[in-house]
């Protein structure tokens, strides 16, 4: 299957897009992935050794999952909805970055899903050997919610 860029599934702009292809989605499973170049979309990114620290592992997985709700969601003419990351169980990674020239695969298994919550088992993989994975508990507040946290109710109250 033909699938469209990733940022046209995620509600992001440049520069905080930092995933770009997209492999495969269905009803369980999201695979992106994106490599870590001087001149792509992790170049702002990198270290001053032109190196992805490891810790931006969970954002790559966040957007992953941003991903997968975003093509769900434009099967049903939506657009891009933003989401929250609650939190994350048992990150692992077992490099301190990501080396120049090398292509992350991201993949993101739907464990549990009930409307706006859900929760992820995520992995990162260069040349098919894991190097990051983690569990992301996600949430997808309405417009009402986001104006609760970080609108103006907020602010009178």
């Amino acid at each position: 299957m033909q699938y469209k860029s990733a940022s046209d599934y995620l509600p992001h702009r440049t520069p905080m897009i930092m995933i770009n292809k997209v492999h495969l989605v269905d009803d369980k499973q999201c695979i992106c992935s994106v490599e870590v170049s001087k001149n792509g979309i992790l170049s702002p990114f990198l270290t001053k050794d032109d190196q992805l620290p490891n810790f931006y592992a969970i954002e790559l997985m966040a957007q992953t999952i941003g991903v997968w709700n975003g093509y769900h969601g434009s099967k049903k003419k939506h657009s891009p909805q933003l989401g929250m990351l609650l939190g994350g169980r048992a990150i692992k990674t077992t490099v301190p970055a990501f080396a120049l020239n090398s292509e992350l695969m991201i993949t993101a298994n739907l464990v549990l899903f009930d409307s706006k919550l859900a929760n992820f088992d995520c992995d990162i993989c260069i040349n098919q050997q894991c190097v990051a994975s983690g569990k992301l508990n996600v949430y997808e507040p309405d417009h009402n919610e986001f104006d609760q946290l970080f609108g103006l109710q907020r602010l009178k109250g």
